[in-house]
């Protein structure tokens, strides 16, 4: 709860102040992700950003900078987790045109802030279900064919 009240915080408190800040914010948010996430695993041979939003080696739960989410329908539990950054930078531009469409007396319908939180919503979708490999099965099935790695499903061919 405190993370979200942290979101929300700084989501009011600060202010891009046109479209072409928030585009060069999120764009180089991109490539530093991709290093971080990606590209660190051959020079450090694990990546960085995933042991320090982990808290490996350091016998904390973690740098508070992420979101914890439970894992409801998973039969083992466990966490997805966020970062603050994943939420937040894209928020600043999803905020701004909110701001804009009301400064300018537009309407949901004709403003720009339905569209970024759209395509904010099926860009998070997308992501996560790519990146989790599910979203193949997600799109055309909605479950996964084994359920659980201990249960043994019959195949339909004989053996």
């Amino acid at each position: 709860m405190l993370g979200i009240a942290l979101i929300i915080t700084v989501l009011q408190i600060v202010r891009i102040p046109n479209l072409k800040v928030g585009t060069v914010l999120l764009g180089c948010a991109f490539f530093y992700d991709i290093f971080w996430v990606f590209v660190s695993k051959w020079w450090f041979h694990e990546s960085v950003m995933i042991v320090v939003a982990r808290g490996d080696k350091s016998g904390e739960d973690g740098i508070p900078m992420l979101l914890k989410i439970p894992r409801m329908f998973d039969p083992w539990g466990g966490y997805s987790i966020i970062g603050f950054g994943d939420i937040i930078l894209p928020g600043l531009v999803v905020a701004f045109s909110l701001r804009y469409d009301w400064l300018t007396n537009k309407t949901l319908r004709t403003g720009y802030f339905v569209w970024a939180m759209t395509a904010y919503g099926a860009g998070t979708f997308l992501t996560l279900g790519q990146m989790r490999g599910d979203l193949k099965v997600l799109w055309t099935r909605g479950e996964p064919e084994r359920p659980c790695p201990h249960v043994r499903l019959q195949s339909s061919h004989s053996q």
